[in-house]
């Protein structure tokens, strides 16, 4: 996670969609008055600020492993006094006593073996404390797959053999329900699969271009990175054909993501 480099302008196309299963990860965390709320993976920091409008007396803290997304969450809400951002990595971040809320959206499935981070958190935390994770389930998707074949095809193996992770990247729901009552922790587990209607040409080839193409492209320099990203999009527009839709392009692009809710007893 940390070797990422991350673009935030990139990363905002469609914040919309990508910001829907913030809001119904949140939605289904009961905390009333909590003391200290952490966001692990704040990213920009639009959702961060979401949860200190949400609990205004909180300390809430957004600890991410990108300086220049920090960067943009400093420079949108830096000056509001109980909203902080830290530069970190969250494979070694461990609560303090007052944390009563812990979030972390879209972000574990770049950690191997985040299962085990999460039980240490789920030992550490102070009774009453929440734990809400929410991570894409999508890498069998087409678009998944067909990124992965093309880095393993004859003219890119070289370059990006093992650079792409996907059977280990997350778990099944059922893994994360088992993992929150074997810690005696009461626990609400589903998932999702979303139908993102996005407008625009090359609407899915810019989605991945914020999360799950990075890794390629942190690998590639600019000219193999544009010759990737062309014939990948070619099998995209095969994958995800474009429709006419209110006189512009739109393209419907499902989405599973799976979500988790606990609370220690």
């Amino acid at each position: 996670m940390t070797s990422l480099t991350w673009d935030p302008a990139a990363y905002a196309v469609f914040g919309g969609h990508r910001s829907r299963p913030f809001f119904d990860l949140t939605g289904r965390i009961g905390a009333a008055s909590p003391r200290r709320v952490v966001d692990l993976g704040c990213g920009t920091g639009e959702l961060t600020a979401a949860l200190a409008e949400r609990w205004p007396q909180a300390e809430v803290h957004g600890v991410d492993s990108s300086e220049p997304m920090l960067a943009a969450a400093r420079a949108g809400f830096g000056r509001r006094g109980r909203l902080h951002f830290t530069l970190g990595d969250i494979r070694q971040w461990e609560p303090q006593e007052d944390v009563d809320v812990v979030v972390s959206n879209a972000a574990l499935q770049w950690i191997p073996g985040h299962l085990g981070l999460m039980g240490r958190w789920l030992d550490q935390l102070a009774p009453g404390a929440w734990l809400g994770v929410q991570v894409p389930g999508n890498f069998g998707a087409k678009s998944h797959v067909l990124m992965r074949e093309l880095a393993e095809s004859s003219q890119w193996r070289d370059r990006l053999h093992g650079v792409l992770r996907h059977a280990d990247a997350v778990a099944e729901p059922q893994h994360y329900l088992e993992l929150l009552l074997e810690a005696g922790w009461e626990a609400d587990v589903w998932e999702t699969t979303y139908l993102h209607v996005l407008a625009g040409e090359d609407a899915v080839l810019r989605w991945v271009r914020g999360t799950g193409l990075r890794p390629v492209l942190d690998v590639l320099d600019a000219e193999q990175g544009r010759q990737f990203e062309e014939q990948y999009n070619q099998l995209l527009l095969d994958a995800y054909p474009p429709v006419e839709r209110d006189g512009g392009t739109a393209t419907v692009y499902p989405f599973r993501r799976l979500f988790c809710v606990g609370r220690k007893r």
